[in-house]
């Protein structure tokens, strides 16, 4: 009667702090003394499996079988219809052992400090002009209260921005700017933390009344009021763009900072998991398989696969390595694509990209100061980075390496 039944488990478990995926069937053998029990049990059930996509970039419907738990909302306990479909075959991704000639150390650095110089300075011819566009602004807005769910139109208002702009003066603004920049740059500061501050209000005061902020609306350049709306709409874009000029003309040297508990990783940490997408087995890779994401990955893992300048390579998938960048004042995680052993000793960090816009800018220039970070440091040997913008010109990056 129950030779096919694998596991049993206390009910108490259900309740709270248990996580398991691998739920199928939820049978309640007793009362229930709450509504919010009986969600909190069916809740286990709906873990899913997997998250994998199918061809539709949707998740594949998963199921669990519920008997005897009084669940409102549920028509009826159990199921009628046919039973789900079996799950996809799974690949095992794992580091191979036979293949530990092609291990891929890395330095897992959590943060890059930069060292300014004592005095800052900005030349403003130098900077690339910051283009705001009032269309990609929200310049009108209104508030109303939700009654029920839904807006009640009755109380209906619009929020004046042009309230806020004469609420917020010029110089109100470059102090805002300043500090957020300089809350970004206070730990890596070595000098006076007044004068920082001092100067950089300075520089930001001249950057916002200069021509460096390009208006792409004839209608609101020719108002300072609505010039100034956009300014402040736009604050978090203009802060990464004043840091970010800043940075290239005032650094003395970046500075790699090291993750205390892991400061060296490597392919061979990398813990086994399960993919139904697509795979490939790889000669010259520590893992087993480069998993397809799409037909461009596939051609380029095929090319770092069997390219003579190529000693090993992995796919940075699972493997943990990623690049901190600073986006709108937020501190984000990225990901590069390929992590290659050149022949001649030498390190290349590849991006696959098809389309360069300001997000792209901003993971590239974080990239570029870490492989100038490692490199200065000088116990990692020598590390570069480049993006691949069509399958067609990854040879040619790594012949332009290998060559040197």
């Amino acid at each position: 009667m129950g030779e096919k039944i694998q596991n049993v488990i206390s009910v108490g478990m259900l309740s709270e702090g248990w996580d398991a995926k691998t739920v199928t069937h939820i049978m309640g053998l007793r009362a229930f003394s709450s509504q919010l029990l009986c969600e909190q049990v069916v809740g286990r059930g709906l873990r899913r499996v997997s998250y994998d996509v199918g061809e539709d970039g949707l998740f594949e419907p998963e199921y669990v079988n519920i008997f005897g738990v009084p669940f409102t909302f549920l028509p009826h306990e159990g199921g009628d219809g046919a039973p789900p479909p079996p799950p996809k075959p799974k690949t095992k991704i794992e580091p191979v052992p036979e293949k530990i000639e092609h291990e891929i150390s890395w330095p897992n650095i959590i943060r890059i400090d930069t060292v300014y110089r004592p005095k800052l300075t900005l030349d403003l011819c130098k900077v690339e002009p910051i283009v705001l566009d009032p269309f990609e602004s929200i310049t009108e807005a209104e508030l109303a209260a939700i009654i029920a769910g839904k807006p009640n139109p009755a109380v209906l208002s619009d929020i004046d921005l042009k309230e806020i702009a004469d609420r917020y003066r010029t110089q109100t603004i470059i102090f805002e700017t300043a500090k957020r920049i300089y809350n970004i740059n206070k730990p890596n500061w070595k000098g006076s933390k007044e004068l920082f501050f001092a100067q950089l209000i300075k520089i930001v005061g001249e950057f916002i009344e200069s021509d460096r902020i390009v208006i792409a609306s004839e209608r609101f350049n020719g108002s300072k009021e609505r010039r100034k709306v956009l300014i402040i709409l736009n604050m978090n874009k203009i802060i990464q763009h004043i840091w970010q000029a800043l940075k290239a003309e005032n650094f003395e040297k970046r500075v790699p900072v090291f993750d205390s508990e892991n400061p060296i990783r490597s392919t061979s940490d990398m813990r086994a998991w399960y993919t139904s997408k697509p795979c490939e087995w790889t000669q010259k890779s520590h893992i087993s398989h480069v998993v397809i994401d799409s037909s461009w990955e596939a051609t380029e893992a095929y090319i770092l696969d069997k390219h003579p300048a190529v000693k090993s390579f992995v796919k940075n998938d699972h493997l943990g390595f990623n690049i901190v960048y600073n986006y709108q004042g937020i501190v984000r995680k990225y990901y590069p694509d390929f992590i290659v052993r050149l022949v001649n000793g030498e390190y290349l960090i590849l991006e696959v990209k098809g389309k360069e816009d300001i997000v792209a800018k901003t993971k590239h220039a974080s990239l570029a100061e870490w492989v100038e970070a490692v490199n200065a440091h000088g116990g990692f040997g020598r590390w570069n980075w480049a993006v691949s913008y069509m399958p067609g010109d990854l040879e040619a990056i790594l012949e332009g390496l290998s060559g040197r």
